[in-house]
């Protein structure tokens, strides 16, 4: 499509503009069946017409604007037919009228990068007298059909919008759920404009408690959730609803902080705690698919776990902070044969030591004497003692961990938090939490007093170990030789941290991990394919709690 090209539907009149010219939009659409430019059926491609290969700029040039302006013109089966799947396109382009209720729209395609051609919406939503504007860009896709080799929209439901993802639909109305003020601990007003990573967390919120609030309905524009349990996204609010006011633990401070520090890396994501009262100070991510890991990702921690597992080892008699440990290149279990990074090796080094340098065979070697006990030891630690999988009550939906009993070598990578083992931030936060606090409080983001749900509990860490854990972290963040020592450099106060790298099948770079402390604060970060956990999740973590008291 030409630079500046508009689709346009105005007041129910649908146009393309190109260079300033109108036209109506059955001139556009005129020769349809004649320009090779077919949908998913192309009757009118015989197979010695069919191409292949990657598709043409003319190509991409003219279906997309075949396409826009089918979708401008209303005509969902004409749009429908321009997509490599007509039957989940159709419905959706026709609601885009019919159930979101845009009556006018303004559709500005950029130029093409490749396949991809972006634009921009500016539309027009209207229901019962009530019109707002409404602007946003997507973009669409042209791929080449693989059956009869013309060039099609590759069709999902983000080419109408953005946030739109498979089983979804836009609708606009009186909304379904009663409207909210989410205040932080402060009484500070939290809005997903100016904290965009508690989007879901609002709408998660609303849901749950906005009755309970005593808000009002409104007419908005939303997203329908896939879920039948999930909350459905506002994407407009033409008449507010009377917001019920409902108290979080979250800090506005260091939620900024939170927002700010994960922008540093793509697919990171970060969560605070405080491990007095678990109460959740911050939650953010920074992810293009919109996923909140925070609090949903279900990823192996990597070393990060060692934190669990020097608890097995010390509550099992296995060793102690200040014991000596073996620190080989490498060590076998079951056959299957596990390294520390670059092969490196320590001599006579303490847990601690260990500890602080991340050794994987330190934290593996010391495991064979518990014998049959050893499938079992790390995940009957992780719930009895940090309340891991204890369907936690946060007053959000979160996953709460997962370390299961395993077999073979997968007990050996568990150790070391790989296998089976599954964890987001929040899990990892409360983790260290714990390891500092001495005991599990379960983590939650309001008052459980707002519900009287009941709280997940665990078992007080045993007399000492809190001690050793707490001390084990301090090294590591503060002694020359710890992993964590450079990230946590500028951090002050006591303070104690963990780095971890976890190897995913299929991905060239590690997933970053890191956890740490500071008076008494806690927090954990995640950033996907981030490499070592100092480069990447340890700046994270160390600018949020550098936000904190």
């Amino acid at each position: 499509m030409r630079s500046g090209a508009k689709v346009a539907v105005v007041g129910g009149v649908f146009a393309v503009v190109v260079g300033g010219v109108g036209y109506g939009a059955y001139n556009i659409l005129d020769g349809l069946g004649d320009s090779g430019v077919g949908g998913g059926t192309d009757t009118t491609a015989s197979s010695s017409e069919v191409k292949t290969g990657p598709v043409t700029k003319d190509e991409i040039d003219e279906t997309s604007k075949k396409f826009l302006a089918a979708w401008a013109k209303g005509d969902a089966a004409v749009a429908a037919e321009l997509t490599n799947n007509k039957g989940d396109a159709e419905p959706a382009l026709a609601a885009y009228s019919e159930s979101a209720h845009v009556t006018e729209a303004v559709i500005t395609p950029g130029p093409a990068t490749g396949s991809k051609v972006p634009y921009t919406v500016k539309a027009t939503v209207s229901y019962e007298g009530k019109t707002k504007p409404w602007s946003y860009a997507s973009e669409l896709t042209v791929v080449r059909g693989l059956t009869t080799g013309s060039p099609l929209v590759d069709w999902m439901p983000s080419v109408i919008h953005p946030e739109l993802d498979k089983g979804e639909s836009l609708e606009t109305g009186e909304s379904k759920t009663a409207s909210i003020e989410a205040v932080d601990r402060k009484g500070d007003v939290l809005t997903k404009e100016k904290y965009p990573s508690l989007g879901s967390i609002l709408d998660d919120l609303r849901k749950k408690y906005g009755q309970k609030a005593g808000g009002t309905t409104g007419i908005e524009t939303w997203i329908n959730s896939a879920n039948a349990d999930g909350a459905d996204k506002t994407l407009l609010t033409l008449v507010k609803g009377k917001p019920g006011r409902v108290p979080t633990t979250l800090d506005a401070g260091i939620q900024a902080a939170a927002e700010k520090a994960v922008k540093k890396y793509d697919k990171s994501s970060v969560v605070a705690v405080e491990p007095s009262t678990g109460a959740i100070r911050a939650i953010a991510n920074n992810r293009t698919d919109g996923f909140d890991a925070a609090r949903l990702a279900t990823v192996a921690p990597g070393s990060t776990m060692k934190i669990v597992t020097a608890a097995m080892i010390i509550q099992n008699g296995l060793g102690s902070a200040n014991s000596p440990v073996e620190c080989p290149p490498d060590v076998t279990w079951e056959g299957v044969p596990f390294h520390n990074l670059n092969n490196f090796s320590m001599q006579n080094p303490t847990l601690q030591r260990a500890f602080a340098k991340s050794c994987n065979t330190a934290f593996i070697k010391p495991i064979s004497p518990l014998g049959d006990k050893r499938d079992t030891a790390l995940s009957n630690e992780a719930s009895q003692y940090f309340g891991i999988g204890g369907n936690w009550q946060t007053g959000i939906e979160t996953f709460d961990g997962d370390v299961p009993a395993s077999t073979g070598a997968e007990t050996a990578a568990s150790y070391i938090g790989q296998g089976k083992i599954r964890m987001n931030p929040l899990n990892m936060a409360s983790i260290t939490a714990t390891a500092v606090e001495g005991r599990f409080r379960q983590p939650y983001i309001v008052p459980k007093e707002l519900d009287n749900r009941k709280f997940a509990t665990a078992s007080p860490l045993p007399g000492g170990v809190s001690d050793q854990l707490r001390q084990m972290l301090k090294y590591t963040a503060t002694n020359p030789e710890g992993t964590a020592t450079h990230a946590m450099a500028g951090v002050g106060g006591d303070k104690g941290g963990k780095t971890g790298s976890a190897e995913i099948d299929g991905h060239a770079t590690s997933d970053s991990w890191f956890t740490g402390f500071s008076n008494d604060l806690a927090a954990a970060a995640l950033v996907q394919s981030g490499g070592h956990g100092g480069d990447a999740a340890g700046p994270v973590v160390a600018e949020v709690l550098l936000a904190g008291p």
